[in-house]
C-alpha cells in the first residue's frame, strides 16, 4: 500500500457526509451500479463495463469485520475496474472521489504526485468526496482510478463478493490519507 503525500501531523477535524442513494444516474462518474436483468438477456451498456487485461481475474468473497460509518483514508487503483456488492443485498456504504489519474506532472502542476508504481495523480479533494448507499441485489463497478473508502456498515460483519486482479492490492493500490494530509476524518451520517 502506498500514502501519498508527505505527513503534515495537525488537528484532526470530522466531516460529517450524508449519503446518497447509488444509482446508474448518480453514480455514472465513479462508474455503475449494476441491478438485475433478465436471464438471456444480451450483453450491453447496463452490464458491468469491465477492465481486467492487466492480470489474472479474481473473484472471491471477502469477510469484513467492524467497519463502521467513518474512514481517515481514499484508495484507488490505476489499472483494473473493481466491482464490490454485498452477499444478500445488505445495506452498506462506499465514500468515492472521482478518479485523478493524470499523463504528466505537467498536466496537473504542483498537486500532482507520483505514484511509486510511476503514475501520476492529484491527491483528492476534501470537498469532492462523496459517500454512497447501496442497498438491496446490485452491485457497484467502480471505474478504473476512481478514489473509494469502503466497504463500511452498521452490522458488526458482512461478507462482500470483490472483483479485481489476484495482485491489485499488491501492485496497484495508491492510497491518500486524509487524516493525516488533510487533518480531516469523515464520518457517515445516516
Amino acid at each position: 500500500m502506498e500514502i501519498s503525500g508527505k505527513s503534515n501531523p495537525q488537528p484532526v477535524n470530522v466531516k460529517v457526509v450524508k449519503p446518497i442513494e447509488a444509482t446508474p444516474e448518480s453514480f455514472k462518474e465513479y462508474g455503475q451500479v449494476i441491478e438485475a436483468s433478465p436471464d438471456g438477456e444480451e450483453f450491453g451498456p447496463k452490464d458491468a463495463q469491465l477492465n481486467l487485461t492487466l492480470g489474472i481475474p479474481r473473484f472471491y468473497i471477502m469477510k469484513l469485520e467492524k467497519r463502521s460509518l467513518k474512514f481517515p483514508a481514499i484508495t484507488h487503483h490505476a489499472n483494473v475496474t473493481q466491482c464490490l456488492g454485498s452477499i444478500g443485498g445488505g445495506v452498506w456504504y462506499l465514500g468515492v472521489a472521482k478518479p485523478s489519474i493524470v499523463e504528466t506532472k505537467e498536466n496537473a502542476g504542483s498537486d500532482a504526485v507520483q505514484s511509486k508504481r510511476g503514475h501520476f495523480y492529484v491527491p483528492p479533494a476534501v470537498d469532492k468526496v462523496q459517500v454512497f448507499r447501496i442497498s438491496g441485489s446490485k452491485f457497484i463497478k467502480l471505474n478504473v482510478g476512481t478514489w473509494h473508502a469502503g466497504p463500511l456498515f452498521k452490522p458488526q460483519t458482512m461478507d462482500f463478493y470483490n472483483l479485481e486482479l489476484s495482485n491489485t492490492n499488491v501492485v496497484d493500490h495508491t492510497t491518500h490519507n486524509f487524516k493525516q494530509q488533510d487533518g480531516i476524518v469523515f464520518v457517515i451520517d445516516d
